[in-house]
């Protein structure tokens, strides 16, 4: 089972994979880029033991995997920010038809007003939260330099989590589908608590 982890995510192209999920996660939300890293991240925890011959030589490297992740974040939001930006009246209408994405403008918009971006940070552990924040961001023309810095904070933040929970969880548990699958769960787990406190962060 421990090489079966580690041969999914051995060699390079683990990261172009990675990067590529993460950055399209933004317009399809069910895609599983979460899954994916913390995956890799159990596979790396698997190179403790190359020396002694247990697992494979090719592992992934944990910084490598946070950064790729991290960068392909940031970067699919700034399209979907910038998608939105152009998006002119139209996007404006479907915005303003859907209750629950003009609550997200507006509190995105009152966060990055008083010089505190903690919502887009909470918002990309919430299922699909990356996704509204970024296209409210850009649809209500939103500073760059106002959004841009919380999504590479939000970015890293969730990709050094994710890895973490591959690569801890391979610790505790051995790099098996069990240790790939509690990490998981615990993912999902922050995704339902950011979710949570989302909605219930006032609106003004």
């Amino acid at each position: 089972m421990l090489e079966s982890v580690g041969s999914l995510a051995a060699g390079p192209w683990i990261y172009a994979v990675v990067a590529v999920s993460v950055l399209l996660d933004v317009f399809l939300p069910v895609l599983p880029s979460g899954v994916l890293v913390i995956t890799a991240g159990t596979a790396a925890a698997a190179g403790t033991g190359a020396a002694a011959g247990q697992v494979p030589q090719e592992v992934p490297d944990i910084l490598a995997l946070i950064l790729s992740a991290a960068t392909a974040s940031v970067v699919g939001d700034l399209v979907a920010y910038r998608l939105a930006w152009r998006g002119g009246e139209r996007l404006d209408r479907a915005i303003a038809r859907s209750r629950r994405l003009t609550t997200a403008q507006e509190r995105l918009g009152d966060a990055l007003a008083r010089g505190g971006g903690a919502l887009v940070v909470l918002a990309r552990f919430a299922p699909a939260g990356r996704s509204v924040v970024s296209f409210c961001a850009g649809a209500a023309h939103r500073r760059a330099r106002d959004f841009l810095p919380w999504s590479a904070l939000a970015g890293l933040s969730w990709a050094a989590y994710s890895v973490a929970l591959g690569y801890y969880g391979a610790q505790w548990l051995g790099a098996t589908w069990l240790a790939t699958g509690v990490s998981v769960a615990a993912l999902f787990g922050a995704g339902a608590a950011a979710g949570f406190l989302v909605r219930r962060a006032p609106a003004s």
